[in-house]
């Protein structure tokens, strides 16, 4: 039994940045429906998944925000041109009738490592589609990340190729390096290659900060030193939740037909004719 997790915010910026200008006969930008509507059933398509679900940030302050208010706050508003296109990638995913999750306050990605985590336990296997490199600390014999960017899939000795580290201490090697794509700073001087050695020798960020004294560097253990509660704040900061009260189970999850009169509305208001005639031929993913 096999549970596709996807990671539909990933999706939708995605689609908008890759597309050129699209809109509607009523001028409703329309590339990243597009765009996400393809990714989507190009998956289902190829997979034909019979448990699946779609995710999405809903917004609202995380406890991350309150534990570090810079965290993610370079990040620029959601792009004019993008914001009315939102409602729109909801009403493609429910007439696809695949599950869909978000919960105000709550990260997508929590969201994805509450429910593959008890998917696991419950027996299943695990795939998340994502191109977030934060998701490889959930990697594991039962969990594997695929990235339709790259059309790669990675397991645990991927990972381990890839970081030189197993997946269970990626959120040790962020805690040294950063992320500047959520805006959490790194230890000046740490860069990846410094991180991945600290990691193989202590295995943890805690057992590291517990034996300085056996960094070698002095400028290296200074560093380190000064920065220890920055680098325990991080640990929070990159650390998936894999516990949240979340009211769903993968037998929830599973797929259903797709609504084709809900499928024709939408396609014929937002002038997909393309994929209206995929739905009129039932092309797999749409049928």
């Amino acid at each position: 039994m096999r549970l596709y997790l996807i990671d539909g915010t990933s999706y939708i910026y995605r689609a908008f940045f890759a597309l050129p200008p699209l809109s509607d006969s009523r001028g409703l930008p329309t590339n990243a429906v597009y765009g996400f509507t393809n990714m989507l059933l190009k998956i289902l398509r190829e997979q034909s998944p019979e448990r699946v679900a779609v995710i999405f940030d809903a917004g609202g302050e995380t406890d991350r925000h309150r534990e570090y208010e810079a965290y993610k706050a370079q990040r620029p508003p959601i792009p004019d041109t993008l914001a009315p296109q939102i409602p729109y990638v909801y009403r493609v995913v429910k007439a696809l009738q695949v599950p869909m999750l978000l919960e105000e306050g709550t990260e997508a990605d929590d969201i994805i490592g509450t429910v593959a985590t008890r998917a696991v336990a419950d027996g299943f296997q695990v795939t998340i589609v994502s191109s977030d490199k934060d998701l490889f600390q959930l990697v594991c014999p039962a969990i594997e990340v695929y990235d339709p960017m790259r059309d790669k899939t990675y397991q645990v000795r991927d990972v381990e190729e890839r970081y030189g580290i197993p997946p269970q201490a990626m959120a040790d090697f962020m805690s040294l390096v950063g992320d500047a794509v959520d805006n959490i700073p790194g230890v000046p001087g740490v860069g990846e290659k410094t991180a991945r050695a600290l990691i193989q020798e202590f295995g943890t960020v805690e057992h590291l900060l517990d034996c300085l004294e056996r960094v070698k560097r002095p400028r290296l253990r200074e560093a380190l030193s000064a920065h220890a509660a920055q680098i325990r704040a991080n640990r929070f900061l990159v650390t998936l939740r894999t516990d949240l009260s979340l009211a769903v189970s993968p037998d929830d999850l599973r797929r259903q037909p797709p609504d084709a009169d809900q499928l024709r509305v939408l396609f014929e208001e937002l002038g997909f004719t393309r994929l209206l005639s995929a739905l009129e031929k039932g092309e797999r993913g749409l049928s």
